[in-house]
């Protein structure tokens, strides 16, 4: 943020956000760029934001917890192990960070959405603050199955979902699908609405404009007093 250089007692929260390759530069990107340098800087929220690029061909591998008959996949537990035991590390020793996990969020789109959301799951003691755009919840049913067996040890993190429905024909019930398991398992998503949110909006389709649009509601709901 721009105030780093200058408020040199400051800390900050973080968000680590998947497929960095699309999130600053539009010359870098597959498919469009997020625009986040932009949008936060116009945001009151002060945040340092790593983007951690895909590998390319290793993408799916990457970012999916269980693996797809067709697709294969399944490794997101060596990618999150990546950024929960290398990386996150190193950005806290370098920088001036907040490292509680209330102060640390990790979020993304499509297969980043599916994968932040499992990170919220596996990893629940490092990440307090979850978005998860657009989430490939159809890649494998095992994704159901283990948010239905988990339990959380202390306080869930607060996870903020956006979707839309001119995106694939099961994008919004298979979140609502995920929403209502988790509402059944962990009473504080049922009964405390700053603990979970969903977004729907109409004209919403699975892609980089959409989410770019959306991504500074998620930072001002995860983040509200930063």
């Amino acid at each position: 943020p721009r105030s780093y250089s200058i408020e040199s007692n400051r800390r900050y929260p973080v968000v680590y956000a998947h497929d960095g390759q699309n999130l600053f530069d539009t010359s870098t990107s597959f498919s469009g760029e997020w625009g986040i340098d932009e949008s936060l800087d116009a945001l009151s929220q002060q945040l340092i934001f790593v983007g951690i690029d895909n590998g390319g061909s290793a993408r799916i591998n990457e970012l999916t917890p269980f693996p797809n008959s067709n697709y294969g996949g399944g490794q997101a537990d060596k990618y999150l192990d990546f950024i929960v035991k290398n990386l996150r590390p190193y950005i806290n020793t370098h920088f001036r960070t907040k490292p509680e996990r209330e102060n640390t969020a990790i979020l993304g789109s499509s297969l980043g959405g599916l994968c932040s959301l499992y990170a919220a799951l596996r990893h629940e003691d490092i990440f307090g603050l979850i978005g998860i755009f657009s989430p490939s919840l159809w890649f494998t049913n095992d994704i159901y199955t283990y948010a239905q067996n988990h339990r959380f040890q202390n306080s869930p993190p607060r996870l903020y979902f956006v979707g839309g429905q001119l995106e694939s024909s099961s994008m919004i019930s298979d979140m609502q699908r995920m929403i209502n398991l988790l509402k059944t398992t962990t009473k504080e998503y049922n009964q405390d609405k700053n603990q979970l949110a969903m977004i729907i909006a109409s004209d919403g389709q699975h892609q980089e404009w959409f989410w770019k649009r959306e991504f500074p509601n998620s930072i001002k709901w995860l983040f509200p007093s930063s």
